[in-house]
């Protein structure tokens, strides 16, 4: 297992524990509470979540107060981004990015008052999240993706959205 600090205090990129490959194919442990808690992440994940989406789709930004996330991708690409939105915080308003893939297996550790979005650059990817909270939509916020103020990079310029996602949040 291999962890690594991001330019974002409290966001980190996790390499798991194990992961396998020979001619079957490959083997990933994805969580070990164990191996985890003695890296120091010491949050206890309650629910467990996968959106499956194709080539070009953004999901995001969303987050809330309260929810830390252990990102994955299960299977395909994305290109991963999170935003501190902690006010209090020096970073407040600043985003890093990933990418995260069947083939690299790295994970992402988001703590709460951060947004995350993800645009899918391969035919078809699976998202798998770990979180701490049951979900609460009525709880979280959303960030627009093209939010001139926080002039993230993505890697389209037309991606497709959720009405949600557009700034319409009446679904």
């Amino acid at each position: 297992m291999k962890i690594e600090k991001t330019k974002l205090e409290g966001i980190l990129l996790i390499k798991p524990p194990t992961i396998f490959e020979d001619f079957r194919g490959t083997y990933v442990e994805i969580y070990n509470e164990e191996l985890y808690r003695k890296a120091g992440i010491n949050v206890d994940f309650v629910q467990d979540d996968i959106s499956v989406s194709s080539r070009h789709v953004l999901r995001g930004i969303h987050g809330d107060g309260e929810t830390w996330k252990l990102i994955s991708c299960l299977y395909g690409k994305f290109y991963l981004v999170v935003v501190n939105w902690d006010s209090a915080s020096p970073q407040y308003g600043q985003w890093d990015s990933f990418v995260l893939s069947e083939s690299n297996r790295l994970q992402v550790l988001i703590p709460p008052k951060f947004g995350n979005g993800h645009l899918v650059l391969s035919e078809q990817a699976i998202f798998h999240y770990k979180q701490t909270t049951n979900y609460n939509r009525a709880g979280q916020f959303t960030l627009l993706w093209n939010d001139p103020k926080l002039n993230m990079w993505w890697p389209i310029k037309d991606p497709i959205v959720s009405r949600r996602d557009e700034g319409n949040e009446h679904i």
